[in-house]
């Protein structure tokens, strides 16, 4: 067999079998959906649904990052910047033949000349396959402000018709939603998906990831590649992204707001938006402010990427340095003083060794995500579960 027919068998095979053999009991009922003129499509705010990403459910717009409160506390970069969706997305199960999506944009800006409009203003949807691992199924491209696309069609048959599978959709990383709707066959069911649960069956607490534009997406072809997103789907584990594009400054506003979310881990990634000396100045008050409001949750600070072309560009490579060993400094002194549960994640190869992992020697491209992502996990699995 030739290796396009078998890959395209494979595909099937996962798509055909489902990841729940009953509908969960969480059910959206139809009279939640709308039906289209032609009676064939029932259309559902994607806000029946747990919209997972979200930390505060009193926002100012329904698909906001921060509370309605932050808009008189930060700055107006970041808060312009937390009405983007990164890291919004919802979860949620139905034996659907064909999905299909409809989405408004709060911005006309569909794209970046370093990041396509997929990325900055698309959805991205995912189905768990039969091994439990999240799979790429579809993205929405955005042609518009205002767009509807058919995600999938024609899937696979569900061998009973109470059997469902399970599917991921997120939201776009540079750009704001006003509203999504999913829209499913008139006939079809639909269900919220189970909460992320601990072996002992205790909700799983949200990895909160404080940072510049990395961590909020740029500049990822799609949502589900930012390396947040990445480490959704391996750990199997709500992520709440922080991510302000070039306004990830260790401020105090931001951290006070992240202190009032009950988190599993705090991640700190903000070098690269500061100045060596800035790191130096802010990174103890803003972990000593995170320890006393929660005493018990770790911490992981992490170092700035190497530039891609530091070892050229000598300025790059200083910057690197400089910065790096003020927040090292800073971790041993925290440490020195008696500050526990501290964690560090050297920066040196988060882009990997080949200088091949950036669009612009800075902002990671999918491999340079999918890299990040690998080096991240190796650090959140043993401070999450215990694993060596």
């Amino acid at each position: 067999m030739s290796p396009r027919p078998l890959r395209f068998l494979i595909v099937l095979l996962l798509l055909s079998v489902p990841v729940s053999t009953t509908l969960a009991a969480d059910v959206v009922a139809n009279d939640k959906g709308k039906l289209s003129d032609d009676k064939a499509t029932r259309w559902f705010d994607l806000r029946v649904l747990n919209i997972e990403g979200q930390a505060w459910s009193d926002t100012k717009a329904p698909f906001d990052r921060f509370p309605a409160k932050a808009e008189k506390k930060v700055r107006d970069a970041v808060w312009g910047l937390s009405q983007h969706s990164t890291g919004l997305c919802a979860r949620f199960e139905t034996n659907a033949a064909s999905i299909k999506a409809k989405w408004a944009l709060t911005s006309a800006r569909l794209e970046m000349p370093h990041m396509p409009a997929t990325g900055v203003s698309g959805l991205d949807l995912y189905v768990r396959s039969e091994d439990g691992f999240w799979r790429w199924l579809a993205n929405g491209r955005p042609s518009a402000q205002t767009n509807e696309a058919t995600l999938v069609a024609n899937l696979p048959p569900l061998r009973k018709p109470t059997e469902t599978r399970e599917y991921l959709l997120y939201l776009p990383l540079y750009n704001g939603v006003s509203s999504v709707e999913i829209g499913l066959p008139a006939d079809a069911k639909l269900s919220k998906a189970e909460p992320y649960k601990n072996e002992n069956g205790s909700l799983r607490k949200p990895i909160v990831f404080y940072g510049t534009s990395i961590t909020q997406g740029g500049c990822a072809s799609r949502p589900g590649m930012v390396h947040t997103a990445i480490l959704q789907r391996r750990l199997d584990h709500p992520v709440v992204n922080l991510g302000f594009s070039g306004n990830g400054k260790m401020e105090m506003d931001v951290v006070e707001l992240m202190a009032e979310i009950d988190a599993s881990c705090y991640v700190i990634d903000c070098l690269p938006n500061l100045e060596p000396k800035e790191v130096a100045e802010r990174t103890e008050p803003l972990v000593l402010a995170l320890r006393k409001a929660r005493p018990k949750i770790p911490i992981l600070l992490v170092e700035d990427r190497s530039y891609s072309d530091s070892f050229l560009v000598t300025s790059k490579r200083e910057r690197n340095e400089y910065s790096r060993h003020a927040l090292h400094s800073a971790h041993a002194r925290l440490r020195g003083d008696g500050v526990e549960g501290l964690f560090y994640l050297d920066g040196d190869f988060l882009l990997g060794a080949d200088n091949e992992g950036t669009v612009d020697s800075s902002h990671p491209t999918d491999l340079g995500f999918f890299r990040q992502a690998d080096a991240f996990e190796q650090v959140l699995r043993p401070i999450l579960f215990g694993e060596k």
